[in-house]
C-alpha cells in the first residue's frame, strides 16, 4: 500500500511537471505570435551573361556570350541572348532568362503589328524607341534585362542603343551590358572610344578590327567573369 500510495505521488507530481512545461510553451507561442513576422519575396534572378555592340561606318556589330548561370551552377551553355526582328537590327538581352524571353515574345508580337498596320518594317531607331516605351511602361515591376540594340539607320551607319532598367536610352557608338560590362567597357573605351588618349588619334576601326576586338575582350572578361562563357555569337 506504501509502494502503491508513493507511485501515485510520483505520477501526480509528473503530471504537474508536464503541465507547467505545457503552460510555459503556451506562453512562449503566444508571445513569438505577437511579435512582427517580416516575409520576404524575391520574384528576380540574375542568370548571368554579357552582351555588347560596337558601330562603325557603314556596319554594326552585336555580340554575346551563351553562358546562362545560377548562382555557382551552369544551367546550360547554350542560351542564346540575341534577337533579329528586322532586317538591320539586332536586340541583345542579358539578365534574367525568363525576362528576357517574355520581352522578346512581346516584341516580336508587337512588330508583327505595327507592319501589319503600317505595311513596312521598322527602322532601326523605331525599334529602339518601341523597346524604350516597353520598358518604361513597366517601370514599376520591371523586366530584369540589361538590354543593347544594335543595327544600321536609315543613312546606313551603324548605331548602338543602350538602356537601363526602365527604358532611358541613348545612343552610342559602342555599349556593354550585363554581368561582364565592369571589364568589357573599359576596353571599349580605350580601344574604340579612344578615351583620355590625347595622343592618339582617334580613327574609326574596320569591321575585321572590329570582330578581333570583340573576340578579344569576350575572351578577357571570360577569364574574370563566371558568368561570361562558352560560345560568343
Amino acid at each position: 500500500e506504501i509502494t502503491a500510495g508513493l507511485r501515485c505521488i510520483a505520477l501526480s507530481d509528473q503530471k504537474k511537471i508536464y503541465g507547467c512545461f505545457g503552460a510555459m510553451a503556451a506562453v512562449c507561442d503566444t508571445q513569438a505570435s505577437s511579435k512582427p513576422i517580416q516575409h520576404r519575396f524575391q520574384p528576380y534572378a540574375n542568370n548571368g551573361g554579357t552582351v555588347l555592340g560596337v558601330a562603325g561606318k557603314d556596319y554594326c556589330i552585336v555580340a554575346a556570350d551563351t553562358r546562362m548561370s545560377s548562382g555557382y551552377n551552369i544551367l546550360t551553355r547554350d542560351s542564346s541572348k540575341l534577337l533579329e526582328l528586322i532586317d538591320k537590327c539586332v536586340l541583345a538581352s542579358a539578365g534574367m532568362q525568363a525576362d528576357r524571353t517574355t520581352l522578346h515574345k512581346v516584341l516580336r508580337w508587337r512588330l508583327q503589328k505595327y507592319e501589319q498596320q503600317h505595311g513596312k518594317s521598322l527602322s532601326t531607331g523605331g525599334f529602339a524607341q518601341m523597346l524604350a516605351n516597353m520598358l518604361y511602361g513597366r517601370r514599376f515591376f520591371p523586366y530584369y534585362t540589361f538590354n543593347v540594340v544594335g543595327g544600321l539607320d536609315e543613312e546606313g551607319v551603324g548605331a548602338v542603343y543602350a538602356y537601363d532598367a526602365i527604358g532611358s536610352y541613348e545612343r552610342y557608338k559602342f555599349g556593354c551590358a550585363g554581368s561582364g560590362n565592369a571589364l568589357i567597357q573599359p576596353m571599349l573605351d580605350n580601344q574604340v572610344g579612344f578615351n583620355n588618349q590625347p595622343a592618339t588619334a582617334s580613327h574609326d576601326l574596320s569591321v575585321d578590327e572590329a570582330v578581333q576586338l570583340v573576340r578579344d575582350v569576350f575572351s578577357s572578361a571570360a577569364e574574370r567573369d563566371i558568368y561570361t562563357g562558352d560560345t560568343l555569337q
